[in-house]
């Protein structure tokens, strides 16, 4: 059921924030744009149009967009910042005759993945369809300049399938591709520390002054929806509405946070499995399962040569209690199998795990920005806590797990030390801010299954928004819109009349059935 909320944040948290904000260093908030003119400060940014991004696949969108890209200063607060550019594409509506005067704008997950790669799902959910769509690619990430791919990660990464996921040689390879991708990005000049939230919420404000447009509807998912929240807290001039779907709440993205979100995703995914008769019969003790086989794997990893998905040369992989658990946030495989997965490695079959870890080996190279990645990891989510802080808070999610899977955050193995190679400026204290501003309609979508960002989260930012919808879709995970008809109409009215969606298509919505695989 959709629910309203009306509480304003405390007055006590807000001014913690401003406090914050106000005693920062040069490297934390600053305002979007300086005047022209004024010696020492960077340049006002502007949109120069240009050819659409050459993606390795064709996107059919991009044949009829407006293109270009958007100059910005790298670093607003630091006097003499170089500028940089990002990429923009402005999709036109699917049906031009009557198209609503505000387009939307779509913040990217990640952060560090490509934007242009999300296009096809946005246009298949129709978020264009009867406005522009707007897409630009977050500072750093591919098509942009300076682009910040750690080409070296990928590598390790390609080799990490056939290693210990918590492994000392797999922490000792990577921080070495850490520190070869930092070297060479500060060698070719980037400002590693300007790579953060607020500067990317200053890119899209100057993004709708220099577009000149009046107004504009803002879509965000995952790190998208952090960000879409930054950005209403700091700029919420221009904004008709905000949509937010797989919510990240600025104030509570920290790296001890991934735990609780992945119990609460396999919860509710077990939960499911259990009110099914068919799934409960079948397979009666996930939990106990999954308890165990994490132990299992942990005490005595699995070594196999796999083929990856769609077939090639069969690759070394190693199956233990870390590389498990993250397949299973990772949603490899989808929530539905996750059941039937789980029963085949009880009984000794872990080809499907083992399929998924070996697909790491055959991921693009220099596509993802890990670079911003980690500027944003280390400056926003890491500070205030430490690796005991994680390893606590793994307890509090899964009591009994093995220490060593528990150390490692979900998703983001041995963070903490690449934080202190990759060294950027603490953030936290201005980016662990709610928004507040009410008189923007807020809309909030979660996927009951969603172990990356929990969906009860959502409830702490409509709680500080008072005019916002927040709606729960059962059985769907990560990204909820592309994957459910329902939560596509949901936005689609949202879009229409902001302060009165139509969320009727939600009562009565069950998970769809899990895979039941004979005995």
């Amino acid at each position: 059921m959709p629910q309203h909320r009306s509480h304003a944040v405390t007055a006590a948290a807000a001014l913690v924030c401003l406090a914050a904000i106000a005693t920062a260093p040069s490297s934390a908030a600053a305002p979007p744009t300086r005047p022209a003119g004024q010696p020492g400060t960077p340049a006002p940014s502007r949109f120069v149009p240009g050819p659409c991004p050459q993606t390795p696949e064709p996107i059919e969108a991009l044949s009829t967009a407006r293109c270009g890209v958007l100059e910005v200063p790298e670093n607003r607060s630091r006097p003499g910042s170089r500028t940089i550019e990002l990429a923009v594409a402005v999709i036109p509506a699917a049906h031009p005759a009557k198209p609503a005067q505000d387009p939307l704008v779509f913040m990217a997950g990640g952060p560090g993945g490509d934007t242009f790669d999300d296009i096809p799902f946005l246009v298949e959910s129709g978020l264009n369809k009867d406005r522009e769509l707007i897409v630009m690619a977050q500072r750093g990430n591919l098509y942009d300049r300076p682009n910040l791919a750690c080409p070296e990660i990928d590598r390790f990464n390609e080799q990490a399938v056939g290693l210990g996921y918590d492994a000392e040689q797999a922490e000792q390879l990577m921080l070495k591709a850490v520190k070869e991708c930092r070297d060479r990005l500060t060698a070719d000049g980037v400002d590693l520390g300007a790579y953060n939230t607020t500067e990317n919420a200053a890119d899209f404000a100057d993004l709708r002054s220099a577009l000149k447009i009046p107004r504009w509807n803002v879509y965000g998912y995952s790190y998208g929806s952090d960000l879409a929240l930054t950005y209403l807290r700091l700029h919420p001039e221009g904004i008709r509405a905000v949509a937010l779907d797989s919510v990240t709440p600025p104030q509570s993205a920290t790296l001890p946070w991934g735990w609780r979100s992945a119990a609460e995703g396999i919860d509710n995914i077990f939960d499911a499995c259990a009110a099914q008769p068919a799934c409960k019969s079948r397979y009666p003790a996930l939990r106990r399962t999954l308890t165990e086989q994490v132990r299992k794997l942990e005490a005595q990893p699995l070594t196999l040569n796999v083929p990856p998905p769609g077939g090639g040369k069969p690759v070394r992989t190693v199956l233990d209690g870390g590389a498990l658990l993250n397949l299973i946030v990772a949603f490899t495989p989808r929530p539905k199998d996750l059941p039937a997965a789980l029963d085949e490695l009880g009984r000794g079959n872990p080809q499907r795990f083992a399929q998924a870890r070996a697909a790491g080996s055959v991921q693009p190279v220099g596509e993802f920005a890990h670079g911003l990645t980690n500027s944003v990891a280390c400056s926003e989510w890491a500070p205030g806590y430490s690796e005991a802080d994680v390893l606590q808070a793994g307890r509090r999610a899964f009591p009994g797990w093995p220490d060593t899977v528990l150390a490692q955050v979900p998703q983001l193995p041995f963070q903490y030390p690449v934080c202190r190679v990759w060294n950027v400026p603490d953030r936290a204290a201005v980016q662990r801010c709610p928004a507040t501003v009410g008189s923007v309609p807020a809309l909030l979508i979660s996927g009951t299954f969603d172990v990356k960002t929990g969906a009860s989260w959502a409830k702490d930012v409509a709680r500080d928004l008072s005019r916002s919808t927040a709606v729960q879709i059962p059985g769907i995970g990560h990204w909820v819109v592309p994957q459910s008809p329902c939560a596509q109409h949901v936005l689609a009215s949202f879009l229409a009349t902001p302060t009165a969606p139509d969320t009727a298509c939600v009562d009565g919505l069950e998970p769809g059935p899990f895979t039941i695989i004979p005995k």
